[in-house]
């Protein structure tokens, strides 16, 4: 199952990599199910130039599978595209906690430097993955903002009930049943609302940090985050003023190919059941949402649930 948006985590810190891997599309996508609209789509030799067709926007939300080193690619170029022509404002990254920046640190600061103004957590988001993005930033002068909500935080915004009337009815049990999937249906009933909680509180973190961060007309607050983060009904834009122009690119992976040694009564386009059911959900879910999708080739994966399981036996 691929990782689609930022997971509350475990108590655990050795489980917490394999559960922001575990959250999957299916439920997101099943809640949208019946959208007739499917927004444009790019592949990798159209980007960064399809950019083009979602600017000019106050707000660009970047989507991305976390475990998906193409999309962290994507990023990159989209970071160094903006920044040439001068329309770059301010990276926004969920991968660090609000209130970290670059900002005082000068266009030749250091990898290491980088790292410690955004007190990066390099167990959870691998610095290598995200450190072209960010490193294109520091180069061109732009900021970097830690937009995800702090960890000493989490435990107050479990108990906020205030938070349930930050979404919709309907919104907010996506949330929840996001919450239920992401953790492989491990999670005790009793914990999914302050888990909801907090993934809403996180939509709110960097909605906040992306509107303090849009300051200059012209210019464009670019989101790095997981694509469940990015739904218009449940997520960060949710949170941000009405006044913000906001235009969302989600990046996904092809369907699987064929499993090899597959049936003769299988089509030849099918792909495993349970991967075939992630990217039908996958294709319900962007219509509603995306202004654009960008599509990366297929990559296998390991079972995270199987292995999170395994772990908090």
């Amino acid at each position: 199952m691929r990782s689609l948006f930022s997971r509350s985590r475990p108590h655990s810190s050795s489980a917490r990599p394999l559960l922001r891997r575990a959250l999957g599309a299916v439920v997101i996508g099943a809640a949208l199910a019946g959208c007739a609209h499917r927004p444009p789509s790019a592949t990798g030799t159209q980007w960064p130039l399809v950019l083009r067709t979602v600017l000019p926007a106050d707000v660009l939300l970047l989507g991305e599978q976390h475990d998906d080193p193409e999309h962290q690619r994507m990023q990159h170029e989209a970071v160094k595209w903006l920044a040439i022509r001068n329309q770059l404002g301010a990276v926004v990254l969920e991968m660090a906690e609000r209130g970290t920046s670059t900002a005082a640190l000068p266009t030749s600061a250091t990898p290491a430097q980088v790292q410690s103004a955004l007190q990066w957590q390099e167990a959870a988001w691998p610095w290598a993955q995200y450190s072209p993005a960010i490193m294109e930033a520091v180069r061109a002068g732009v900021p970097v903002l830690g937009g995800n909500l702090p960890r000493t935080q989490a435990r107050s915004a479990m108990r906020d009930q205030g938070l349930d009337q930050a979404l919709r009815p309907e919104a907010l049990e996506r949330q929840r049943e996001a919450i239920r999937e992401g953790h492989c249906h491990l999670l005790a009933q009793a914990q999914v609302p302050g888990m909801a909680r907090i993934q809403i509180a996180r939509d709110k973190a960097m909605a906040q940090t992306l509107a303090e961060a849009h300051r200059s007309p012209g210019t464009t607050a670019l989101l790095i985050t997981g694509a469940g983060h990015t739904l218009r009904t449940a997520g960060v834009p949710v949170h941000l003023p009405k006044d913000l122009t906001v235009r969302i690119v989600v990046a996904l992976q092809q369907k699987a190919p064929a499993t090899a040694g597959a049936p003769s009564d299988t089509p030849a386009d099918k792909s495993p059941p349970s991967e075939q059911a992630t990217a039908d959900a996958v294709g319900r879910l962007v219509p509603a949402d995306a202004d654009l999708v960008w599509t990366s080739h297929w990559r296998d994966a390991p079972d995270h649930c199987e292995a999170l399981r395994k772990q908090l036996e």
